[in-house]
């Protein structure tokens, strides 16, 4: 066995552990009962030093130098050397008590995050909060000095490889300097029409998860790998073949829900279209997660938002819950599905004022790492942050800080990736157009085939070849992430410009 196989078959067992803790977090959010919750938190925290200890075994790095003086390497397994030397690097930054005490932090953290939030109670949260951003911030620390970088740009890089904050310190300023004109302009535009109208309700769960099913199908998501359920906060997890995708439901507005299956099928059709023969192998992971949000977002609000295919749905809509009248019109569900409005709440966020809120939180975790900001202080920062971004302040933290579970699980460095995903999802959804002239007049019928096609081959089949979300994007449309093409498409939806 050459050094090069012998590194494959490591990271082959890497891979398996990760699905098996794929399968856990999923049931942690959607099957587990409370009473579990330290069992469980041991569980994921040993399979996680597994992880590790085989990531930082004594002899990976002669391994690693091995495989790559050998020489005689394709371009596929070129990448996922690359690939390994990369997870290597931030693995060994890490000592295994550390990767041990975070994991059980987080589990923790989490459970009591779930009571906190339905209570708005956030110094109930705080004490554990505080144990995970240490604990984060050792992590980001240790892992910034092995990679020659500050500790937030190490947590981006854990997210998005290659992501750095003064290049999204640019883009996001230059948002944040267009939207609040953007929102004034589309309120104003949409003051100034009829009202619109809204299908009556109640929606009744088991119709609108046989709707969310028909359109799981119609885009593409293979039911003989993967499923639907049912969390507090929709995600994307699984494993390798066995995809779990989840969303809530509100029987008295079925959207809510439709929308939320149909991004974490964008999600799903990332995973499940990864090149197979790489599955178990870093060069077959998904780019990043600003690659992965483009994906939820592509499906989500560039396709499903569309007219083309807000068309179609209103039928399938009308006749999953006996509808009738023009509140079921498709251009009426078309104003209603690209209505936009100031809110609290992220996931419920249209497409002109979410960039807000994940600036807001952008801008929150940056000083909460760099120590410029106590999370004792986070409820009324979060607070003035809604003020000067979107104009509205929460009644409460279940409202405001606590509504996402990103932190308490651990996520720091993610939240920019919503946003540079929906900014990728645009340009990547103009080139498709342009390249496949079916696309939309398949989304006007219901079918997904033509843009997933074009995804298959420029974004999903390619994992992790390209060394970076930007090089990904290059390939695929001519030129890396370009704000105005976010900003063009908002203004041609929104305003009609």
């Amino acid at each position: 066995m050459t050094a090069y196989q012998d590194l494959e078959r490591r990271f082959a067992r890497v891979a398996a552990i990760g699905g098996a803790l794929g399968i856990l977090g999923w049931d942690t959010q959607t099957m587990m009962p409370d009473g579990a919750a330290d069992g469980r938190a041991e569980q994921t925290a040993t399979l996680s030093v597994l992880a590790h200890e085989l990531m930082t075994a004594p002899d990976m790095a002669d391994l690693l130098a091995a495989a790559g003086a050998q020489g005689g390497l394709d371009a596929w397994q070129a990448a996922n050397l690359r690939e390994m030397q990369r997870l290597h690097v931030q693995a060994t930054a890490l000592p295994a008590d550390l990767v041990e005490a975070t994991s059980k932090a987080i589990s923790t953290c989490e459970m009591r995050w779930r009571t906190a939030r339905a209570e708005s109670d956030y110094a109930a949260l705080l004490p554990s909060l505080r144990e995970v951003l240490r604990l984060v911030c050792e992590g980001a620390r240790a892992k910034g000095e092995a990679l020659g970088v500050s500790p937030y740009d190490a947590l981006l890089d854990e997210h998005d490889p290659g992501s750095r904050a003064v290049r999204i310190d640019a883009l996001f300023d230059d948002l944040a300097a267009f939207l609040p004109g953007l929102l004034e302009r589309v309120l104003e535009k949409q003051a100034a029409e009829p009202p619109v109208l809204r299908p009556e309700g109640p929606f009744p769960v088991d119709r609108q998860k046989a709707l969310g099913e028909r359109m799981m199908r119609a885009a593409g998501f293979d039911f003989t790998r993967g499923r639907l359920d049912v969390s507090l906060h929709p995600f994307c997890g699984g494993a390798n073949d066995d995809v779990r995708i989840t969303t809530r439901y509100d029987e008295a507005d079925f959207a809510k829900a439709l929308m939320g299956v149909l991004h974490e099928t964008g999600h799903a059709l990332y995973e499940q279209g990864r090149p197979r023969a790489w599955m178990l192998q870093p060069v077959g992971n998904a780019r990043g997660m600003a690659a992965h949000e483009s994906q939820s977002l592509i499906v989500e609000m560039q396709a499903s938002r569309s007219a083309e295919f807000i068309g179609w749905l209103a039928g399938e809509a009308r006749a999953a819950f006996d509808g009738h009248g023009p509140a079921w019109e498709p251009d009426t569900l078309r104003r209603l599905y690209t209505r936009v409005e100031r809110g609290f709440i992220r996931v419920d966020a249209d497409e002109v004022t979410y960039p807000a809120h994940v600036i807001l939180r952008y801008r929150l975790e940056k000083a909460l790492i760099a120590g410029d900001l106590d999370l004792a202080d986070l409820p009324g920062a979060w607070n003035e942050g809604m003020r000067a971004l979107l104009g509205v302040t929460p009644p409460d933290d279940r409202l405001g800080c606590l509504q996402d579970i990103h932190w308490p699980g651990g996520g720091w460095g993610y939240f920019p990736t919503y946003t540079l995903g929906a900014m990728t999802a645009a340009q990547l959804f103009e080139a498709a157009c342009a390249a496949e002239p079916d696309v939309k007049p398949g989304l006007a019928r219901g079918d997904f085939a033509p843009l997933v096609g074009w995804l298959r081959e420029h974004v999903h089949g390619k994992g992790s070849r390209p060394a970076s979300t930007d090089e990904l994007l290059t390939e695929a449309t001519g030129r890396p992430l370009d704000v105005a093409v976010f900003k063009r498409h908002l203004e041609r939806r929104y305003l009609g410009v």
